[in-house]
């Protein structure tokens, strides 16, 4: 069943160098743009990042040096992104996380202001996530390919726990391979994020902390008492992403971010 739009919706992806809003560009973007009449408008291209692709990003996504060396950069691109985008939402997989927060940063280093504020944003990620029924039922059926008999009996659930955590380390080699490894790896999942780029995380006491460097899991409000001049190096907008920036210029004048959802 279609959604009734009230405005154009723009769904879009970005493949990067990288991870970084501040030291990574984008090589890859695509826009779809859905309009209330039901029609379609659709923008790709490859972007020169003016630096080298990684080679770890390029086994991700396949995009190569020799690929993106004679597509536009980004600046280049700008104002058609922007005419896309003009007067709509916007939507995608993950896109609260990571492509909002690296669009606005790749626009503010062209020199064009954009943001996604006063936009409604669509994350089909955030959907699926919450749709997904995420019980051990579930997750026996998944991870085992069978169901689960006597669910919510102590020995069956004890028994599928089991079964479903020895699939797991079969089906994803990449997870760690010793206890304390996978104890760390499930607590990190606990940790809530600040901003999209996870650079500050919620402590227990609802007190935004450090997830990163020197004073990782230290409250942002005590690096201010003890370390100014830290915070001022990372307000710097050459070294960090927008939010980041925006977070440490706002502490260094005593204003800390406020847990919503506490």
């Amino acid at each position: 069943m279609e959604p009734k739009l009230e405005k154009p919706i723009v769904f879009f992806d970005l493949e990067t160098t990288g991870v970084s809003f501040s030291e990574d560009r984008i090589v890859d973007v695509a826009l779809i743009k859905r309009l209330p009449s039901g029609a379609e408008e659709s923008f790709d291209s490859l972007v020169n990042p003016g630096m080298p692709i990684p080679a770890e990003a390029t086994a991700i996504h396949h995009i190569t040096n020799e690929m993106v060396k004679d597509a536009p950069s980004f600046g280049q691109l700008a104002p058609k992104l922007l005419e896309v985008f003009e007067g709509s939402d916007v939507g995608g997989f993950g896109v609260s996380r990571f492509d909002l927060p690296m669009l606005a940063a790749e626009f503010k280093r062209a020199g064009f202001l954009w943001s996604s504020d006063g936009r409604r944003v669509i994350d089909a990620m955030k959907i699926f996530h919450r749709m997904e029924p995420r019980t051990l039922s579930a997750a026996s059926k998944f991870y085992c390919s069978k169901g689960l008999e006597g669910a919510h009996r102590a020995s069956a659930d004890a028994r599928a726990s089991l079964e479903v955590f020895w699939a797991q380390l079969d089906r994803y080699p990449t997870l760690p391979r010793d206890i304390p490894g996978l104890s760390d790896f499930c607590s990190s999942q606990d940790l809530k994020f600040v901003e999209p780029e996870g650079k500050f995380v919620w402590g227990k006491d609802g007190r935004a902390c450090f997830n990163f460097g020197k004073y990782r899991m230290v409250p942002l409000d005590s690096v201010v008492e003890r370390d100014r001049s830290y915070l001022m190096w990372l307000a710097d907008e050459r070294k960090s992403s927008p939010a980041v920036v925006e977070i440490c210029r706002n502490a260094l004048r005593g204003k800390y971010p406020t847990r919503r959802d506490a």
